[in-house]
């Protein structure tokens, strides 16, 4: 699968078989009802994963899979459909089926598709796609992690580690005439190390990836940084005490915990909740949300981030769009029902899980910016709190914005210094309420590795998250002594 299969005169019958007069009898046949705007979705993935544990590579699995989805749009309803077939046949059916879910008969109307878009930008010009590399080579990759993970300490049982890549060809055809696709890459690599000790046993887990070639993980010797993280978080939680309950300053660290802005504020501000009302954040926009310290952006155009993409899932280009400026809500994630029904700008956050789901408003790389405190100096600043590294699970009730998250890395912070590790620490509060809180905003802005994958409504796509250490005053803590 070389890289110039996205040229027009390839992408189109080299990996679906149908061509523009086909595609404009299927969207012809859907506009014959009162419906203001309709697109077909194509996709082709194959993906592969790997997996190794007790050393030894236990799963190997190779798929592919395609199909096209058909959506239908008349005010505020949506009919959809899909078929893995994709043919003529196949995808005037579905056009019938999402038509008629969306309106009443009407007028028929001609759709004329131009010749077939690129998209302008190019995130991820890979040489080598993941699902290329011989199994061969990554199965010496997890043979590797996991000789250096024993290694690390004696304490360390049992090692899995896991390599999973995908190839994805998506086309949006529209009814607006537009015809625009894209090759989607990605990869994953996770490490998991359990320490056992005295009948303690803990867990570790880290690892990365994005849209990136194989040889990424080589590159600064990744697969050994992730390798030690984990068995280092596997080490420190077997020798971590009980999180004291209580209320407390809490120090986020800069990256992977920018989760709990994903989780607690991002989803709060997609933009179909709002136009529903059901968000903690409906009708806050110019006002004060946030401490004025706080500025909270999503952007898809970051090169080869997990989050990223050249178009979303519905065509349109993806940018940077500034969510919180200086503590004040400033917009909403869009898709293209919402931001028409909100007659709001388009934003590029239509997304999908796969051809057989409807999109929906969803974030890609959402992150806060950086202060002007150092890490050192907001430790410094607090007398007794908690240091949070990494996050494990957590739940958030959008309609009112209270969160629960499991620490699964975190330190006390005693006179000004991280002290003791400990386990089983809950933040427990409310996004709106704890970014009025924050006090402190580090220079040091992380992203995560690349690990990220957010679920809604029963779908799941690729995210990414970050922000530079902060100081969060009073918050709750839930622990256990």
């Amino acid at each position: 699968m070389s890289k110039d299969i996205i040229e027009p005169e390839i992408f189109l019958p080299d990996k679906f078989g149908i061509d523009n007069l086909t595609m404009e009898k299927a969207m012809t046949g859907l506009l014959s009802r009162k419906i203001d705007y309709a697109d077909l979705y194509l996709e082709y993935v194959t993906s592969e994963a790997l997996s190794l544990e007790e050393g030894l590579v236990k799963n190997a699995s190779r798929n592919i899979t395609q199909g096209v989805g058909v959506r239908a749009i008349a005010g505020d309803k949506t009919g959809y459909a899909y078929s893995d077939e994709v043919s003529l046949q196949h995808i005037q059916l579905a056009a019938r089926t999402a038509g008629c879910i969306a309106a009443e008969s009407g007028d028929n109307s001609i759709v004329s598709l131009n010749k077939m878009e690129k998209p302008r930008l190019d995130l991820y010009p890979l040489e080598i796609y993941p699902t290329d590399v011989p199994i061969e080579a990554k199965v010496r990759l997890l043979d590797k992690i996991d000789k250096m993970a024993r290694s690390y300490d004696p304490r360390i049982r049992n090692v899995m580690a896991s390599f999973t890549s995908q190839y994805k060809v998506m086309l949006i055809v529209t009814s607006e005439g537009l015809i625009i696709g894209d090759i989607q890459p990605m990869c994953r690599l996770n490490v998991t190390c359990i320490a056992e000790s005295g009948g303690n046993r803990q867990v570790g887990s880290f690892g990365g990836g994005g849209r990136v070639e194989f040889s990424y993980f080589f590159d600064e010797n990744r697969y050994a940084l992730y390798t030690r993280r984990a068995a280092k978080q596997a080490i420190i939680n077997l020798e971590a005490v009980d999180t004291p309950a209580g209320t407390m300053d809490i120090v986020l660290g800069p990256g992977w915990p920018g989760i709990l802005l994903h989780e607690a504020i991002g989803h709060g501000l997609e933009a179909d909740f709002n136009r529903k009302r059901t968000s903690a954040f409906t009708d806050m926009i110019g006002k004060k949300v946030a401490s004025e310290l706080c500025t909270v952006v999503d952007d898809g155009t970051i090169a080869r981030r997990r989050g990223s993409i050249n178009v979303d899932d519905e065509g349109t280009e993806s940018r940077r769009t500034v969510l919180i400026e200086n503590g004040i809500l400033v917009g909403y994630l869009q898709d293209r029902l919402n931001a028409k029904l909100m007659k709001m700008p388009l934003t590029g956050n239509g997304r999908r899980e796969s051809y057989a789901h409807s999109p929906m408003p969803r974030m890609t790389n959402t992150f806060m910016l950086q202060g002007d405190s150092s890490a050192v100096d907001i430790i410094r600043s607090v007398r007794r709190g908690l240091y949070a590294v990494s996050f494990g699970g957590g739940q958030v009730d959008i309609t009112n914005g209270k969160f629960v998250f499991t620490a699964s890395e975190a330190y006390l912070i005693e006179d000004g210094k991280v002290t003791t590790p400990v386990r089983g620490a809950t933040l427990i509060g409310n996004g709106p309420d704890v970014l009025k809180k924050v006090s402190m905003v580090g220079n040091d802005l992380e992203l995560d590795t690349g690990i990220g994958t957010c679920g809604k409504d029963g779908q799941s796509v690729p995210v990414g998250v970050g922000m530079p250490t902060i100081k969060i005053d009073g918050m709750t803590v839930g622990g256990t002594v």
